[in-house]
């Protein structure tokens, strides 16, 4: 038996306390008072008989326990709204937009095509498509923000809860504009790394470890002149207007290197390759126009792979 004392508002609370990881933005959302939204979760922990969330310096963390009961609690709300909007709806075209997280790697090469799949089944459904840092991106699909994210396999330990489906497998690449010096200069790349800008994946981006491992491998303990970034329109600007290396997921730049705006290095990253996909949760329900998305992508990932 469900305890009678928790409500949806113990829920959504907790949540949104989570996503934010703030007490304050959280009632700010929720338009209550912070002490509401303290009594809140006191009555939560109450019931539970667990701290689910902690002071840290001046902010919160979410225990262990809370990121046990986080997983259930998202997927109890993610539920609840998608019964409501199936019986408060009569059409399509009303239901909430379905809610895509997409990294880099597939924005550009992989959306693109599937979204023109998609619009030709005439389904009346929005899609709503975002960008981010993977770990934000995860965090959303957690709490039941995003129905999906279409991008590169996370950790294991970030995986928790969630379920992936392989589309394809891609590896890092170095991105220079046509002309770099280090185009002509083969034999030096590494030895002359250091002297241009590089534009780094962020230490929350999943591709860094690789990146990492990689420099490492060949020599390269440090860079001095180092940008961090996941903005591929920073990146694509910079990188064409300066002699700048930009190390980036290959599906980012292939466009660019296929009409000779960029080039890559000859260097061999096989070894940064890794798997590409949907992430889920596990239980998820899919709708109708959300499985015709996801069929559209699948394609259009199938149409990447033989293009390679």
């Amino acid at each position: 038996m469900i305890d009678a004392r928790i409500k949806f508002r113990h829920l959504q609370t907790f949540v949104e306390v989570a996503r934010q990881k703030s007490v304050v933005k959280a009632a700010e959302l929720l338009h209550v008072t912070q002490p509401a939204v303290t009594k809140t979760i006191r009555e939560l922990e109450d019931v539970l008989g667990v701290a689910v969330i902690e002071r840290e310096g001046r902010g919160i963390r979410i225990t262990r326990y809370g990121e046990v009961f986080l997983r259930h609690a998202g997927a109890a709300l993610t539920a609840l709204r998608q019964g409501l909007d199936s019986v408060s709806h009569e059409r399509v075209g009303d239901l909430p937009p379905i809610r895509v997280g997409a990294l880099p790697t597939v924005s550009t090469r992989v959306m693109p095509h599937a979204m023109t799949l998609f619009l030709k089944e005439n389904t009346g459904a929005r899609i709503k498509i975002v960008t981010g840092e993977n770990a934000v991106l995860l965090e959303q699909l957690r709490v039941g923000d995003l129905d999906l994210v279409v991008g590169r396999l996370a950790a294991p330990d970030k995986m928790t809860g969630f379920s992936f489906e392989h589309l394809f497998s891609e590896q890092v690449v170095f991105a220079v504009r046509a002309g770099h010096p280090l185009l002509t200069d083969r034999a030096a790349i590494f030895a002359h790394l250091g002297d241009y800008p590089v534009l780094m994946p962020t230490r929350a981006s999943i591709i860094r470890p690789f990146v990492e491992r990689f420099l490492i491998a060949n020599g390269i303990a440090g860079l001095p002149n180092q940008i961090e970034t996941v903005s591929d329109a920073f990146g694509r600007a910079f990188v064409r207007s300066s002699d700048a290396i930009w190390i980036i997921s290959n599906g980012v730049v292939a466009s660019d290197v296929e009409d000779g705006t960029l080039a890559t290095l000859p260097i061999d990253t096989s070894e940064t390759r890794g798997p590409v996909g949907f992430t889920m949760r596990t239980d998820a329900i899919q709708s109708l126009p959300l499985s015709i998305l996801m069929q559209t992508i699948r394609e259009a990932a199938e149409a990447v792979v033989a293009k390679a």
